[in-house]
C-alpha cells in the first residue's frame, strides 16, 4: 500500500525521518533499500552481512537525519555515504587478519572494470559514477583510495602493499579523497 509519503521528494522524506513521521520513514526505507543493500553487498560480498549493514544504515540515517543538508548532497548520495562507511566498518570488524595481496589486487582491478549489466540500474549508475571518478584520479591515488576505502586497509597497510612510505600512502589517500569530493560536488552542482 502506497501512502502520500511515497510521492514526497527525497529531501522531504529525510525531513519526515528527522521529525519521527512513521509513514515518511517507511517510504524512505522503501525508496532506498535497494540502493543501500546493493552497495552493502558490493563492499561486504556477503548477503547476511549486507542485510545487517543495511539495517545499521537506516538506523544511522534516522539518528543523523536532522543534519542532512540538501544543498550539500542529494539524499541518495548522503545515504550511500553512510552505507559505504557502515559497510567498511563491518568489514573491518569482521576481518581478523589483513586481506592478502591477491585479494587486494582483485579489488583494485574490480573497481576499474566496467559494471555488470545484471546489477540493478540504480546501483549500476552509482557504480559507474564511482568508477568514472576513480578514473579521473592519478592511478596511484586511485589505487590508494580503493585499498583504503573499499579494501579497508589502513594507511600503513596501503604503504606496505604499494611499497611506499607511510607518509606517501597517507598523502595519496588524502589527496585522492579530496579530489573525489571535489568531483562529486561539481557533479551535484551540474545535476
Amino acid at each position: 500500500m502506497f501512502t502520500h509519503a511515497d510521492r514526497a521528494s527525497d529531501a522531504a522524506l529525510v525531513e519526515g525521518l528527522a521529525l519521527g513521521d512513521h509513514p515518511a520513514a517507511a517510504a524512505f526505507v522503501r525508496r532506498f533499500q535497494g540502493a543501500v543493500f546493493g552497495l552493502s553487498i558490493s563492499i561486504t560480498r556477503d548477503s547476511a552481512l549486507a542485510e545487517d549493514v543495511s539495517q545499521e544504515v537506516f538506523l544511522r540515517a534516522w539518528r543523523a537525519a536532522h543534519t542532512f543538508d540538501p544543498r550539500r548532497a542529494s539524499a541518495l548520495t548522503w545515504l550511500l555515504t553512510i552505507t559505504r562507511n557502515a559497510a567498511i566498518d563491518a568489514v573491518r570488524i569482521r576481518r581478523g587478519t589483513p586481506i592478502d595481496d591477491e585479494a587486494l589486487e582483485r579489488l583494485v582491478h574490480d573497481a576499474h572494470r566496467e559494471p555488470d549489466p545484471a546489477v540493478p540500474i540504480l546501483h549500476r549508475l552509482e557504480a559507474e559514477r564511482a568508477i568514472r571518478r576513480l578514473r579521473a584520479l592519478a592511478p596511484e591515488q586511485a589505487r590508494a583510495v580503493v585499498l583504503a576505502v573499499l579494501g579497508g586497509c589502513t594507511a600503513a597497510e596501503v604503504g606496505q602493499h604499494e611499497g611506499i612510505p607511510l607518509g606517501t600512502a597517507k598523502t595519496r589517500i588524502r589527496s585522492g579523497l579530496r579530489r573525489l569530493r571535489a568531483l562529486m560536488e561539481t557533479e551535484e552542482r551540474h545535476d
